[in-house]
Protein backbone atom coordinates (compact mmCIF):
# COMPACT_ATOMS: atom_id res chain seq x y z
CA UNK A 1 0.00 0.00 0.00
CA UNK A 2 1.31 3.28 -0.88
CA UNK A 3 2.07 6.19 1.93
CA UNK A 4 -0.85 8.45 2.27
CA UNK A 5 1.94 11.27 2.76
CA UNK A 6 3.07 10.22 -1.24
CA UNK A 7 -0.36 11.40 -2.26
CA UNK A 8 0.52 15.03 -1.23
CA UNK A 9 2.75 15.77 -4.06
CA UNK A 10 0.47 13.97 -6.77
CA UNK A 11 -2.43 15.81 -5.74
CA UNK A 12 -1.00 18.91 -6.10
CA UNK A 13 0.22 18.26 -9.74
CA UNK A 14 -3.24 16.78 -10.22
CA UNK A 15 -4.91 20.43 -8.61
CA UNK A 16 -1.98 22.24 -11.21
CA UNK A 17 -3.21 19.99 -14.02
CA UNK A 18 -7.10 20.76 -13.92
CA UNK A 19 -6.10 24.36 -13.10
CA UNK A 20 -4.46 24.97 -16.28
CA UNK A 21 -7.19 23.92 -18.33
CA UNK A 22 -9.58 25.84 -15.95
CA UNK A 23 -11.12 22.53 -14.40
CA UNK A 24 -12.36 21.51 -10.94
CA UNK A 25 -9.84 18.69 -9.40
CA UNK A 26 -12.33 17.68 -6.90
CA UNK A 27 -15.04 16.89 -10.00
CA UNK A 28 -12.60 14.47 -11.62
CA UNK A 29 -11.47 12.36 -8.06
CA UNK A 30 -15.46 12.09 -7.52
CA UNK A 31 -15.48 10.66 -10.73
CA UNK A 32 -12.60 8.34 -10.05
CA UNK A 33 -14.72 7.19 -6.89
CA UNK A 34 -17.54 5.57 -9.47
CA UNK A 35 -15.19 4.31 -12.05
CA UNK A 36 -14.66 0.78 -12.99
CA UNK A 37 -10.98 -1.16 -12.41
CA UNK A 38 -9.54 -1.37 -15.95
CA UNK A 39 -9.52 -5.42 -17.11
CA UNK A 40 -6.78 -6.15 -20.47
CA UNK A 41 -9.80 -7.15 -22.43
CA UNK A 42 -12.05 -4.17 -21.49
CA UNK A 43 -8.80 -2.18 -22.50
CA UNK A 44 -7.76 -4.21 -25.80
CA UNK A 45 -11.55 -4.09 -26.63
CA UNK A 46 -11.06 -7.99 -27.52
CA UNK A 47 -14.38 -8.71 -27.99
CA UNK A 48 -15.40 -6.30 -30.56
CA UNK A 49 -11.50 -7.41 -32.06
CA UNK A 50 -12.79 -10.80 -32.59
CA UNK A 51 -16.14 -10.26 -33.73
CA UNK A 52 -14.78 -8.28 -36.87
CA UNK A 53 -13.70 -11.38 -38.63
CA UNK A 54 -17.04 -12.06 -40.88
CA UNK A 55 -16.59 -14.87 -43.68
CA UNK A 56 -18.25 -14.82 -46.73
CA UNK A 57 -17.89 -18.36 -47.67
CA UNK A 58 -17.66 -21.76 -45.09
CA UNK A 59 -14.24 -22.22 -46.17
CA UNK A 60 -12.49 -22.05 -43.30
CA UNK A 61 -9.05 -20.61 -44.79
CA UNK A 62 -11.04 -17.29 -45.44
CA UNK A 63 -10.80 -16.34 -41.63
CA UNK A 64 -7.29 -16.61 -42.30
CA UNK A 65 -7.27 -13.98 -45.12
CA UNK A 66 -9.16 -11.64 -43.47
CA UNK A 67 -7.72 -12.16 -40.27
CA UNK A 68 -4.44 -11.54 -41.83
CA UNK A 69 -5.03 -8.79 -43.73
CA UNK A 70 -6.76 -7.18 -40.85
CA UNK A 71 -3.52 -7.36 -38.77
CA UNK A 72 -1.64 -5.54 -41.68
CA UNK A 73 -4.27 -2.50 -41.62
CA UNK A 74 -3.46 -2.46 -37.67
CA UNK A 75 0.00 -2.43 -38.67
CA UNK A 76 -0.43 0.52 -41.20
CA UNK A 77 -1.93 2.48 -38.08
CA UNK A 78 1.13 2.41 -36.60
CA UNK A 79 3.23 3.41 -39.14
CA UNK A 80 1.12 6.54 -39.45
CA UNK A 81 1.08 6.69 -36.36
CA UNK A 82 4.88 7.24 -36.44
CA UNK A 83 5.37 9.22 -39.63
CA UNK A 84 2.70 11.56 -37.99
CA UNK A 85 5.25 12.20 -35.12
CA UNK A 86 8.01 13.35 -37.64
CA UNK A 87 5.95 15.12 -39.91
CA UNK A 88 4.44 17.37 -37.06
CA UNK A 89 7.87 18.08 -35.57
CA UNK A 90 9.34 21.60 -35.88
CA UNK A 91 12.17 20.70 -34.03
CA UNK A 92 12.72 17.16 -34.91
CA UNK A 93 16.53 15.35 -34.88
CA UNK A 94 18.62 13.40 -36.61
CA UNK A 95 18.23 10.50 -33.42
CA UNK A 96 14.70 11.32 -33.50
CA UNK A 97 14.34 11.11 -36.72
CA UNK A 98 16.37 7.74 -37.45
CA UNK A 99 14.63 6.44 -34.71
CA UNK A 100 11.53 6.65 -36.29
CA UNK A 101 12.76 5.62 -39.19
CA UNK A 102 13.92 2.45 -37.58
CA UNK A 103 10.11 1.42 -36.00
CA UNK A 104 8.67 1.94 -38.96
CA UNK A 105 10.89 -0.32 -40.95
CA UNK A 106 10.63 -3.09 -38.40
CA UNK A 107 6.87 -3.29 -38.78
CA UNK A 108 7.67 -3.32 -42.54
CA UNK A 109 9.93 -6.29 -41.70
CA UNK A 110 6.80 -7.74 -40.12
CA UNK A 111 4.82 -7.54 -42.38
CA UNK A 112 7.42 -8.88 -45.04
CA UNK A 113 8.18 -11.69 -43.11
CA UNK A 114 4.17 -12.43 -42.38
CA UNK A 115 3.63 -13.31 -46.36
CA UNK A 116 4.94 -16.79 -45.04
CA UNK A 117 1.69 -16.87 -43.40
CA UNK A 118 -0.23 -16.10 -46.49
CA UNK A 119 1.99 -18.25 -48.84
CA UNK A 120 1.72 -21.53 -46.93
CA UNK A 121 -1.22 -20.85 -44.65
CA UNK A 122 -4.34 -21.04 -47.19
CA UNK A 123 -4.99 -24.06 -48.88
CA UNK A 124 -4.42 -23.22 -52.85
CA UNK A 125 -8.08 -24.94 -53.81
CA UNK A 126 -9.93 -22.85 -51.11
CA UNK A 127 -8.72 -19.72 -52.20
CA UNK A 128 -8.71 -20.22 -55.59
CA UNK A 129 -12.76 -21.00 -54.76
CA UNK A 130 -13.28 -18.06 -52.28
CA UNK A 131 -11.71 -15.22 -53.71
CA UNK A 132 -14.09 -15.01 -56.50
CA UNK A 133 -16.12 -14.06 -53.46
CA UNK A 134 -14.02 -10.97 -53.64
CA UNK A 135 -14.38 -9.91 -56.87
CA UNK A 136 -14.17 -6.65 -57.31
CA UNK A 137 -12.28 -6.24 -54.01
CA UNK A 138 -8.97 -5.76 -53.59
CA UNK A 139 -5.57 -5.28 -51.47
CA UNK A 140 -5.48 -2.69 -54.30
CA UNK A 141 -7.71 -0.61 -52.52
CA UNK A 142 -6.12 -0.23 -48.81
CA UNK A 143 -6.72 3.01 -48.52
CA UNK A 144 -3.65 3.52 -45.36
CA UNK A 145 -1.02 2.21 -47.36
CA UNK A 146 -2.06 5.08 -50.23
CA UNK A 147 -1.60 7.51 -46.66
CA UNK A 148 1.75 6.30 -46.16
CA UNK A 149 2.74 6.85 -49.93
CA UNK A 150 2.10 9.99 -49.51
CA UNK A 151 3.35 10.62 -45.88
CA UNK A 152 6.78 9.42 -47.32
CA UNK A 153 7.91 10.94 -50.73
CA UNK A 154 7.38 14.13 -52.89
CA UNK A 155 4.31 13.77 -54.77
CA UNK A 156 6.11 13.87 -57.88
CA UNK A 157 7.95 9.82 -57.35
CA UNK A 158 4.25 8.58 -56.97
CA UNK A 159 3.84 9.33 -60.45
CA UNK A 160 3.51 7.59 -63.75
CA UNK A 161 6.61 7.77 -65.32
CA UNK A 162 5.01 8.52 -68.63
CA UNK A 163 3.64 11.86 -67.32
CA UNK A 164 6.66 13.15 -64.74
CA UNK A 165 7.81 15.65 -67.47
CA UNK A 166 4.39 17.01 -67.64
CA UNK A 167 3.26 17.59 -63.58
CA UNK A 168 5.26 19.77 -60.99
CA UNK A 169 4.17 21.62 -57.93
CA UNK A 170 1.95 23.70 -59.85
CA UNK A 171 -0.06 21.15 -60.84
CA UNK A 172 -3.91 21.08 -59.41
CA UNK A 173 -3.91 17.64 -56.83
CA UNK A 174 -6.69 16.13 -58.79
CA UNK A 175 -4.77 16.41 -62.06
CA UNK A 176 -1.65 14.77 -60.26
CA UNK A 177 -4.02 12.21 -58.88
CA UNK A 178 -5.45 11.03 -62.05
CA UNK A 179 -1.41 10.25 -63.09
CA UNK A 180 -0.60 8.40 -59.78
CA UNK A 181 1.18 5.20 -60.49
CA UNK A 182 -1.32 2.83 -59.50
CA UNK A 183 -4.20 4.82 -61.51
CA UNK A 184 -2.79 2.64 -64.44
CA UNK A 185 -3.59 -0.96 -62.46
CA UNK A 186 -7.08 0.26 -62.54
CA UNK A 187 -7.55 1.38 -65.73
CA UNK A 188 -8.17 -0.34 -69.59
CA UNK A 189 -5.17 0.46 -70.97
CA UNK A 190 -6.68 0.78 -74.05
CA UNK A 191 -9.76 2.89 -73.68
CA UNK A 192 -8.41 4.73 -70.45
CA UNK A 193 -11.45 3.79 -68.77
CA UNK A 194 -11.65 3.06 -64.67
CA UNK A 195 -12.03 -0.33 -63.65
CA UNK A 196 -15.33 -0.85 -60.99
CA UNK A 197 -12.02 -1.40 -58.57
CA UNK A 198 -11.13 1.54 -59.08
CA UNK A 199 -14.44 3.72 -59.26
CA UNK A 200 -15.70 2.12 -55.72
CA UNK A 201 -11.68 3.03 -54.36
CA UNK A 202 -12.05 6.74 -55.45
CA UNK A 203 -15.94 7.20 -54.64
CA UNK A 204 -14.87 5.97 -51.29
CA UNK A 205 -11.49 8.02 -50.89
CA UNK A 206 -10.41 10.43 -52.92
CA UNK A 207 -11.67 13.44 -51.22
CA UNK A 208 -10.20 12.23 -48.28
CA UNK A 209 -6.81 11.78 -50.34
CA UNK A 210 -6.64 14.77 -51.69
CA UNK A 211 -7.01 16.67 -48.55
CA UNK A 212 -3.86 14.36 -47.23
CA UNK A 213 -2.22 15.10 -50.45
CA UNK A 214 -2.21 18.67 -50.28
CA UNK A 215 -1.03 18.32 -46.55
CA UNK A 216 1.59 16.48 -46.80
CA UNK A 217 2.95 18.21 -49.67
CA UNK A 218 5.33 20.24 -47.33
CA UNK A 219 5.77 17.62 -44.60
CA UNK A 220 6.48 14.31 -45.83
CA UNK A 221 9.02 12.14 -44.35
CA UNK A 222 11.67 13.76 -47.71
CA UNK A 223 10.83 17.34 -47.20
CA UNK A 224 11.51 17.02 -43.46
CA UNK A 225 14.58 15.42 -43.84
CA UNK A 226 15.50 18.07 -46.34
CA UNK A 227 14.31 20.45 -43.92
CA UNK A 228 17.28 19.49 -41.38
CA UNK A 229 20.54 21.64 -41.19
CA UNK A 230 23.13 19.89 -43.92
CA UNK A 231 25.32 18.42 -41.91
CA UNK A 232 22.19 16.22 -40.92
CA UNK A 233 21.39 15.38 -43.75
CA UNK A 234 24.81 13.59 -44.40
CA UNK A 235 24.72 11.95 -41.34
CA UNK A 236 25.60 8.25 -42.10
CA UNK A 237 23.30 6.70 -39.83
CA UNK A 238 20.04 8.56 -40.89
CA UNK A 239 21.27 8.27 -44.37
CA UNK A 240 21.29 4.82 -43.63
CA UNK A 241 17.79 4.22 -42.36
CA UNK A 242 16.05 6.71 -44.90
CA UNK A 243 17.78 4.13 -47.50
CA UNK A 244 16.62 0.93 -45.46
CA UNK A 245 12.98 2.45 -44.86
CA UNK A 246 12.88 3.29 -49.11
CA UNK A 247 14.38 -0.33 -49.99
CA UNK A 248 12.40 -2.06 -47.49
CA UNK A 249 8.85 -0.89 -48.18
CA UNK A 250 9.42 -0.42 -52.35
CA UNK A 251 11.51 -3.87 -52.54
CA UNK A 252 11.20 -6.22 -50.16
CA UNK A 253 7.72 -5.92 -48.67
CA UNK A 254 6.48 -5.58 -52.31
CA UNK A 255 8.17 -8.22 -53.54
CA UNK A 256 7.36 -10.58 -50.98
CA UNK A 257 3.59 -9.66 -51.17
CA UNK A 258 4.45 -10.20 -55.03
CA UNK A 259 5.53 -13.68 -54.58
CA UNK A 260 2.82 -14.58 -52.30
CA UNK A 261 0.41 -13.50 -54.87
CA UNK A 262 2.28 -15.30 -57.35
CA UNK A 263 2.16 -18.74 -55.76
CA UNK A 264 -2.02 -18.51 -56.03
CA UNK A 265 -2.90 -16.51 -58.92
CA UNK A 266 -0.17 -18.91 -60.67
CA UNK A 267 -1.14 -21.93 -59.62
CA UNK A 268 -3.29 -23.62 -62.25
CA UNK A 269 -6.53 -23.35 -60.61
CA UNK A 270 -7.29 -20.20 -61.53
CA UNK A 271 -7.37 -17.67 -64.41
CA UNK A 272 -3.98 -15.64 -63.71
CA UNK A 273 -5.88 -12.53 -62.90
CA UNK A 274 -5.89 -10.51 -59.73
CA UNK A 275 -9.45 -10.39 -57.79
CA UNK A 276 -9.81 -6.46 -58.98
CA UNK A 277 -8.91 -7.58 -62.51
CA UNK A 278 -5.11 -5.34 -62.58
CA UNK A 279 -2.16 -6.30 -64.17
CA UNK A 280 -0.89 -7.42 -61.13
CA UNK A 281 2.69 -8.17 -62.49
CA UNK A 282 3.37 -4.80 -63.74
CA UNK A 283 1.39 -3.04 -60.63
CA UNK A 284 3.59 -4.34 -58.03
CA UNK A 285 7.35 -5.95 -59.55
CA UNK A 286 9.62 -3.35 -58.53
CA UNK A 287 11.42 -2.93 -61.87
CA UNK A 288 7.94 -1.77 -63.50
CA UNK A 289 6.49 1.11 -61.25
CA UNK A 290 10.39 1.89 -59.90
CA UNK A 291 8.53 3.04 -56.51
CA UNK A 292 11.38 4.57 -54.89
CA UNK A 293 10.79 7.91 -51.87
CA UNK A 294 14.16 8.97 -51.67
CA UNK A 295 15.87 8.72 -55.23
CA UNK A 296 18.30 11.02 -54.23
CA UNK A 297 19.98 8.89 -52.30
CA UNK A 298 20.56 6.32 -54.43
CA UNK A 299 23.28 6.29 -57.52
CA UNK A 300 22.49 6.26 -60.87
CA UNK A 301 23.37 2.88 -61.11
CA UNK A 302 20.89 1.78 -58.01
CA UNK A 303 18.23 3.58 -59.84
CA UNK A 304 18.84 2.06 -63.00
CA UNK A 305 18.97 -1.13 -61.94
CA UNK A 306 16.10 -0.61 -58.62
CA UNK A 307 14.60 -4.58 -58.56
CA UNK A 308 16.02 -6.06 -61.45
CA UNK A 309 17.48 -8.55 -59.54
CA UNK A 310 14.88 -10.50 -58.17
Amino acid sequence: MSNPQDFDPILKELQDKYAAINQDTHTYLEGLLHSKPITYWDYIQTDALLNLQVQRTTLPDEMVFIAYHQINELLFKMILWEISQVSENDAITTAFFESKLMRISRYFDMLTTSFNIMREGMDVEQYMKFRSTLTPASGFQSAQYRLIEFASTELINLIDYRFRKDIDRNTSYTHAFEHLYWQAAGKDYQTGKKSILLVNFEKRYKDEFLRFMEAHNTKNLWTKFKELPEADQKNEELVKAMRHYDYTVNVTWVMAHYNAAKHYIESGSGDGEATGGSDWKKYMHPKYQRRIFFPELWSENELENWGTDL
